[in-house]
């Protein structure tokens, strides 16, 4: 099977969090994977990286080393969080990553109508126990996102997160088989998050937006720059129904200037997701 067929990446830390997403979609191991445990259908690939941000980010290259290909995927890091006071088993998307170790914020970027709760999630290197902040608490959803991004655009970069603990209860009473039943729980948004980005992806690759070719002829975009302006242009015209940009040409000195300001335009429109 070609690399490229596979568009959808899955990684999870836990075997437990990954075996009720192996059952869902009918994944097979794949038995030549050593370093990291590998779990494949036609379209989706499951990896289960490992706690922490190191195996995380190691799982996210290997499996795009080993099996990716595919123009701008979709990567996924589904998991467990804790939590001081939402519900164990609610599940919120990462509107913002904080790294609590190197002081990086990250903000996946929404352009889809998302499918439960946005919630921040704060990414340290040990369990944090004492519940003390108002948001999610993972240990590896920074890393996930800040290696993911060398392989796709950040619309396609989403972080999905279920809450396993809170005060009353804590994280040291977690068993694998809760694990598995929490995230079970939690299929029918995976797959509708699954949804949105599967479309907002084909969006991507659907007929040329109106001015890209007339802003590759004003300006040098890199192949990387080539691939974040169709995606943005793309965008654009999807939340405006199609309206024109209006781009004064004499005000940008290369592509990047022009990718910066069209990420300004986009994040200044008022629109209700």
């Amino acid at each position: 099977m070609p690399q490229s067929a596979r568009t959808i990446f899955i990684h999870t830390a836990l075997s437990c969090e990954a075996r009720p997403l192996i059952d869902h979609f009918r994944l097979k191991k794949d038995l030549d994977s050593h370093p990291f445990e590998l779990y494949q259908n036609d379209r989706i690939c499951l990896t289960v990286a490992g706690i922490g941000k190191c195996a995380m980010a190691a799982g996210v290259a290997y499996t795009q080393a080993r099996v990716g290909g595919a123009d701008v995927p979709i990567l996924l890091n589904v998991g467990i969080a804790g939590h001081a006071e939402h519900e164990v088993g609610s599940v919120f998307l990462a509107g913002k990553i904080a790294d609590a170790d190197a002081s990086k914020n990250f903000y996946p970027p929404l352009a889809f109508l998302p499918p439960c709760a946005l919630e921040t999630v704060r990414t340290g290197s040990r369990p944090q126990l004492d519940y003390s902040a108002p948001h999610l608490y993972d240990m590896e959803a920074s890393a996930f996102y800040e290696t993911a991004v060398r392989f796709s655009t950040g619309e396609l970069i989403q972080c999905l997160k279920v809450v396993s603990d809170n005060r009353q209860a804590p994280a040291v009473r977690i068993q694998p088989r809760q694990v598995t039943e929490l995230i079970a729980g939690q299929l029918p948004v995976l797959d509708r998050l699954l949804a949105e980005l599967c479309s907002l992806r084909d969006s991507i690759f659907s007929p040329e937006p109106r001015q890209f070719k007339a802003l590759l002829g004003l300006f040098h975009f890199s192949v990387s720059e080539q691939r974040q302006l169709r995606s943005q242009l793309s965008r654009w015209e999807c939340l405006t129904d199609g309206r024109r940009l209006e781009i004064d040409e004499g005000g940008f000195r290369n592509g990047k200037d022009v990718l910066l300001w069209l990420a300004r335009q986009i994040d200044a429109l008022d629109y209700a997701l």
